[in-house]
């Protein structure tokens, strides 16, 4: 049998051997391609030499390359572009993400396997893991990963009937060149890696690459509960589903209280999904019933999905009840809309926030405010989100660290102030923690800790 090595007499360069970067440099390599990488961290370095691959310093030398694979999370142009992306633009070698590989790679084998992006600025983790979840239920095959891992390069090629449900940050999608989605979902924009874009102009040009190449036949999702997206509907070529989780919307997905419908009625009872809760997530279950039914799935096989969808990590995820009081744990919110999400979702809360603040801080955060019985704010800025909640008259007290706000909450809950006890940060973790992921995990090792303890007492 013959080799598949679609990437034969290539040279490519990557940069950055982490998560996406060391398995995406191994299937280039293994697909033909003639492969340098280099990473700034040496650990990265030697992980990289003892799996066989190439080390080079990029930044010096001819640079003699047909593309640069680039990790999505180092710049190449702004706030300040790396030195390796930097001679590549000089030199006009592409700067792609491994999407844009995997995509060539899965058509050079022939295979006319459906390319689903799904992107927006808060829900894009659920919606591609709840559109995977429907796929799978009704018995279609189908990969995940992108953004969401894992590496896109890291999937399996498939046959015609497959679909690749990939999660598409702006990051990666400011990088591809010929990756035509046949399915593209666009949730959601409000301010969000500004650094990066240089503004809301370039946020909102990058995620609007999710609808590139589109053909009137391909399928266009389009979230309505934001003006920002909303305006990107005149440039979609392909058949536009509009999609709410607030009002009905002529001609798409929305869903009115419980009840997520369409032109033609019901197609499921939102009760019924418990890890969707909140109009976010009724637009995120929209959006995947729209990609679902154009995909084949019937009403009764979406509605079915929706119920037994599991949820992520960190996303609203309830982790534990004691004493009458639910635990959340929110951290994948590190921007404050993203929190508005889930402090929309309960009346009553009491809140733990805090981190490294997004622009605006937790202002925009105010109408929720009446929901908060108390707040217990952690990181390094703590003291900027307290005078925010001064100025409006909500309880609050800087407790500095999860150890130290996750007691003090469950004590002021059970003191009959809140029902909940959310951790939902509305800032970035990277001041006290690794990632979003490393804080939900101490959030919920910190809240097992008391359910334990309360279950030994009643033993």
């Amino acid at each position: 049998m013959t080799p598949f090595r679609p990437f034969s007499g290539e040279r490519i360069a990557v940069v950055g051997l982490g998560r996406a970067g060391l398995p995406a440099a191994l299937r280039l390599a293994e697909w033909g391609a003639e492969v340098a990488v280099w990473d700034d961290n040496a650990a990265s370095r030697a992980a990289a030499e003892q799996a066989g691959l190439a080390l080079r310093d990029l930044s010096a030398g001819p640079f003699r390359f047909d593309a640069l694979l680039l990790s999505p999370g180092i710049p190449h142009i702004l706030p300040a572009p790396h030195p390796v992306a930097a001679r590549a633009r000089e030199a006009g070698v592409p700067i792609l993400s491994d999407v844009e590989f995997l995509f060539r790679a899965v058509r050079a084998a022939g295979s006319a396997a459906r390319f689903i992006g799904i992107t927006g600025t808060n829900g894009k983790s659920t919606t591609t893991a709840l559109i995977h979840h429907l796929l799978t239920g009704a018995g279609c095959l189908s990969e995940v990963g992108g953004n969401l891992g894992p590496a896109a390069l890291g999937l399996n090629i498939l046959g015609n009937q497959g679909s690749y449900t990939l999660e598409m940050s702006s990051y990666m999608l400011e990088r591809i060149a010929t990756i035509r989605f046949n399915s593209a979902v666009m949730l959601n924009l409000s301010h969000d890696h500004l650094d990066r874009h240089g503004n809301m102009t370039g946020y909102a040009a990058a995620k609007a690459n999710v609808f590139a190449r589109q053909q009137p036949e391909d399928l266009g999702v389009l979230g309505q509960d934001d003006v920002l997206s909303t305006g990107m509907g005149v440039a979609v070529r392909s058949r536009l589903v509009p999609i709410s989780g607030l009002r009905a919307v002529p001609g798409g997905i929305w869903a009115e209280g419980p009840a997520l419908s369409d032109a033609a009625g019901l197609i499921a009872d939102l009760r019924a999904a418990p890890a969707l809760p909140g109009s976010h997530n009724a637009q995120n279950a929209a959006a995947a019933a729209a990609v679902a039914l154009d995909a084949g799935l019937t009403r009764d096989q979406v509605a079915a999905g929706l119920a037994s969808f599991p949820g992520l990590p960190h996303r609203q995820e309830r982790i534990g009840t004691r004493a009458g009081v639910v635990f959340v744990n929110d951290s994948k919110a590190t921007n404050a809309d993203s929190a508005a999400r889930a402090l929309a979702s309960y009346d009553r809360v009491v809140w733990i926030a805090g981190g490294i603040a997004k622009d605006g801080g937790i202002e925009s955060l105010a109408p929720f405010f009446p929901r908060i019985a108390h707040a217990l704010l952690i990181g390094r800025d703590a003291p900027l989100l307290a005078a925010t909640l001064a100025a409006h008259g909500v309880p609050h007290e800087v407790a500095g660290t999860l150890e130290d706000a996750v007691p003090a909450a469950a004590a002021a809950a059970w003191a009959g102030a809140a029902p909940v006890v959310l951790l939902s940060p509305a800032c970035a973790s990277f001041d006290q923690f690794s990632g979003f992921d490393a804080r939900g995990e101490r959030f919920r090792a910190l809240v097992q800790r008391l359910v334990a303890g309360d279950a030994e007492r009643a033993a």
